[in-house]
């Protein structure tokens, strides 16, 4: 029994509309797909690393799992991959893989059990940021041989105790599953990392493509496999610019530049409407917005504080300005479509509410600095928090900064306050409950830096134990239950706001088809795309 599934589905919201007016200028060739985004999040493309909105979009396509999401059918919720099928022992801590046969990785070298087996004991063993995802399993550097293990053609897990086998699986899907081609890896290791070094810039899967190039802050650059499994994708080359500005997007959109943009701001959407051969593609994601407080600060960690800079938001105003169209107001740790999701948003902005708690804790004259990765629609945010913190006091300092910068500092424990998103990593509850509000060692020494909350030197106020109870509760409806309480009280005594849910307005030559960005469960998939 799969009892998540049904409601894992990436919803699509909607609508895809072709708009009319003046001729695009020029086509990009018909078996290449030319994509505009944000790309200076990447800092590395090795999955045991890559921990990043664009670097997981890249992921995707490179990297085989043992359980992945068919594209074009993500109501299904996950299904097989290099496994074809899996068996659970009767205590249910042990899922027995049996591998596909047949599917080689790029190099020529077939995908063996032993392979699927050694990238995930290499994950846990290099201990990166997102190895969390595993190691809540119990596995360790010291053990990850002995619990992850391959036996002739199937991959057997064992975890310290019973979990649902949903949440194991939907884990599993997460980037850091991507199934890595030991033998090449292994000829790439330097001075003991596992072959880290080189995989940041290369690939060695079995996926749909494979990497060309890596020019950070630049462009990335994919070329299809004409052995994928699943049959060789129609489009031979994806190549995807980084482009900051949206008006720069929508001009290269318009002029043929490109085939894709998917960073347009609300104003640009409504713009497109002038162009002939254009479609607009909206998908509600599971990226959040939010904002956070780093509780190492003597006023920051003060509870009316916390409370107080929750009604010192424009949640309204934002949502139907600048953000118009491309984010709903949604004040919950968990994105709408999850299990245990809740629709209660209860704060607004109330300046004088705020100044009446801020009063309370005795605080006066207030300057903090807030860091924000380089976006416009981030930016503007928090130039609307400067504006509104000002009209209680507090002046806000804004630091600008590309994602590796802001997020080195955040992941350092190193800024009063935090604007910026989180995407879940698996579709299941525990993804973003066992973040915001799990942290079990709260010491600079845990660098446990894959924990929002331990990011913000947050110790949870016990929520920490109501998270692991809930991740190991099977019934289906409890554990639902459960996660609505979480957040309840985690929207009184958490250090964060959450903000917005995103709704993600892609601009599209209309030629381009079966474009899916992964609603909220996953990533893209180039290779269904066709022109």
């Amino acid at each position: 029994m799969r009892p998540f599934k049904h409601i894992m589905a990436g919803v699509v919201m909607g609508f895809a509309m072709t708009l009319t007016a003046a001729p695009v200028a020029a086509e990009t060739p018909a078996n290449m797909l030319v994509i505009a985004n944000r790309i200076d999040d990447i800092t590395t493309l090795d999955p045991a690393e890559s921990f990043e909105f664009a670097g997981s979009d890249v992921s995707r396509n490179l990297y085989g799992k043992l359980v992945n999401f068919d594209p074009m059918n993500l109501s299904a919720g996950y299904g097989p991959d290099l496994a074809e099928s899996w068996t659970v022992s009767e205590d249910g801590k042990t899922i027995t893989f049996t591998m596909r046969e047949g599917v080689k990785f790029q190099s020529g070298n077939p995908v063996r059990a032993e392979d699927a087996a050694w990238s995930l004991q290499r994950a846990v063993i290099l201990n990166k940021t997102p190895s969390f995802i595993l190691t809540q399993f119990g596995f360790t550097a010291e053990n990850a041989m002995d619990m992850i293990r391959a036996e002739g053609n199937t991959v057997s897990i064992t975890t310290d105790q019973r979990y649902a086998t949903s949440f194991v699986l939907n884990c599993l899907t997460a980037t850091i599953g991507g199934i890595v081609d030991k033998e090449l890896v292994m000829a790439n290791e330097v001075d003991g990392d596992m072959g880290n070094t080189w995989l940041k810039t290369n690939s060695a899967g079995s996926g749909a493509y494979s990497l060309v190039s890596w020019k950070p802050n630049d462009s990335v650059t994919l070329k299809s496999n004409p052995d994928f499994y699943l049959g060789a994708p129609a489009m031979e080359r994806v190549i995807v610019r980084h482009v900051q500005e949206s008006s720069t997007q929508r001009l290269m959109l318009e002029r043929g530049d490109i085939d894709v943009a998917r960073n347009l701001n609300p104003d640009d959407v409504a713009g497109i409407s002038g162009a002939d051969g254009v479609a607009v593609d909206s998908e509600l994601r599971g990226r959040l917005m939010y904002i956070s407080l780093n509780q190492k600060h003597p006023v920051l960690s003060k509870p009316e504080v916390k409370e107080a800079i929750k009604y010192l938001v424009d949640y309204e105003g934002m949502q139907n300005s600048f953000l118009k169209g491309q984010y709903v107001i949604h004040q919950n740790f968990l994105p709408a479509t999850y299990l245990g999701a809740v629709g209660e948003n209860p704060f607004s902005l109330n300046i004088e509410k705020a100044k009446a708690l801020l009063a309370s804790a005795g605080v006066e004259g207030l300057e903090i600095e807030v860091g924000v990765r380089e976006a416009q629609e981030r930016i503007e945010i928090a130039q609307s928090l400067q504006n509104t913190f000002a009209q209680a006091g507090i002046k806000l300092n804004i630091t600008v900064g590309t994602a590796k910068q802001i997020l080195g500092r955040y992941r350092a424990r190193e800024l009063d306050m935090y604007m910026g998103a989180w995407g879940p990593d698996y579709p299941d509850p525990h993804t973003n409950a066992g973040t915001f509000a799990y942290n079990p060692v709260n010491t600079d020494e845990a660098k446990a830096t894959g924990l929002l909350a331990w990011r913000n030197a947050w110790g949870t106020d016990g929520l920490t134990e109501k998270v692991a109870a809930a991740v190991i509760e099977g019934d289906r409806n409890v554990r639902a239950q459960m996660y609505a309480d979480i957040q309840a009280e985690f929207r009184q005594v958490a250090p964060f706001a959450v903000l917005f849910q995103k709704i993600e307005q892609t601009g599209r030559a209309d030629n381009v088809a079966n474009m899916n960005l992964g609603g909220a469960i996953t990533a893209v998939s180039y290779w269904p795309i066709t022109k």
